[in-house]
Parts: structure tokens; sequence; C-alpha cells
């Protein structure tokens, strides 16, 4: 279970937020709520990009707080900007994991096993989301962050993307939040939604 117990942070001491979140192991968690309302400060809150003022975040019982981004077990999929476009879908798959790995069987569950030696400058957009998604299937950390992730797709790439995204939280048990703006992604994903109102989350109506 990922846990935000009183999580508690502020910027400036103008806006301020409390998150009392928990996220069951294969459960996709929807957030919603206007532009500025801080769903983008609960990923980087959870993702140790900011460090809350008080509270706890922990992840099956062991606080994660006191540690830092790069060694917490979270993995983020943005809106765009998941692979450095001058690296092969391959070593884009081989950045971040500490052993060596199958890149090719990583990239064929994501559909993409012929473009491992290709630039992903070279790769539509929805192509560049599996090569990030493949990447997180290899690193396989408990926690999955989606800021926006499927925005900036066509229909078609963005449903198959939901569909893929939907398979392997399942099959992984990942624990994972969902921040966007669409109906369309909470329908395919979200066992629930919750919505950001005054800093605080609460179950949307």
């Amino acid at each position: 279970m990922l846990e935000l117990s009183n999580v508690q942070f502020a910027y400036d001491n103008t806006t301020s937020y409390q998150f009392d979140l928990s996220v069951a192991p294969g459960e996709v968690v929807g957030i919603s709520g206007p532009s500025g309302a801080g769903k983008s400060t609960l990923l980087d809150l959870i993702a140790g990009f900011l460090k809350p003022s008080h509270g706890d975040i922990s992840l099956d019982g062991l606080s994660i707080n006191k540690l830092d981004a790069e060694d917490r077990p979270v993995s983020i999929l943005f809106q765009k900007n998941n692979v450095f476009p001058h690296l092969t879908a391959a070593q884009n798959v081989q950045l971040g994991s500490r052993d060596k790995i199958d890149q090719a069987a990583s990239l064929a569950q994501v559909g993409l096993e012929a473009f491992a030696a290709r630039k992903c400058d070279e790769l539509s957009g929805g192509q560049q989301q599996r090569v990030a998604l493949a990447r997180t299937l290899v690193l396989n950390k408990p926690i999955l962050l989606l800021d926006e992730p499927f925005s900036a797709l066509d229909d078609d790439t963005a449903d198959d993307m939901r569909s893929l995204v939907t398979h392997l939280v399942e099959k992984h048990q990942w624990r994972t939040i969902l921040v966007s703006h669409q109906r369309q992604d909470f329908d395919a994903l979200a066992d629930r939604i919750l919505t950001l109102r005054e800093g605080k989350l609460e179950v949307q109506d």
C-alpha cells in the first residue's frame, strides 16, 4: 500500500496543501482538479522532487520520506519529454537500470521490438511513449505516477496506450496515480477518482 498520512506542503507560506491518500497494489487512483490546484505538487512529493513540511509517505509500512528522488521506488510517465531523443529506443530502455537487461524483450512487450536500434527522434509520439513504458516495465518499481500521459497523442494511439497501461498495472500490481484533465483517461483506467479542492483531496461528486 502506498500511503500519504497528513502530508503537508506550502509554497512561500501562501499556498498550502494537505494530502491523505492510500493506493492499493493494482489500483489506479485518478486525480482531477483545475490547473494550479496542486496535482503536480502531489506527484512531486511522492517522487521526492519536493519534501513535505509535515507528515509521512510510506510504501507497505516503510517510510520513503528521507529517500532522494533517484532512490525512490517510483516511475513517472509524463505527457512528453519521457525519452532522450538522441538515444536509441533500446538505450532509453536501459537508462536507470543497474543491471544488464534484454532491451529487445522489453520493447517486444510494448510492440516495438523492430525499433530497438532506431533513435527516438525518429519515432512518433505514441512510439516514444511506448519506449518510456518499456523502461517502466524494466524498472518495475511499485509506484507509477502518470501525469497527463495521453493528452499529446491522437485518439487511436491514446486508446492503445490506455489499454497497455491498464494491462501492465494489473499484471505488475503497481500502485498508480493518474493526473488528467480528460474523462476518457479516468473511464479507461481509474478505479476511483479524487478531486483537489482548496489544497485537499476529496471524493469526486
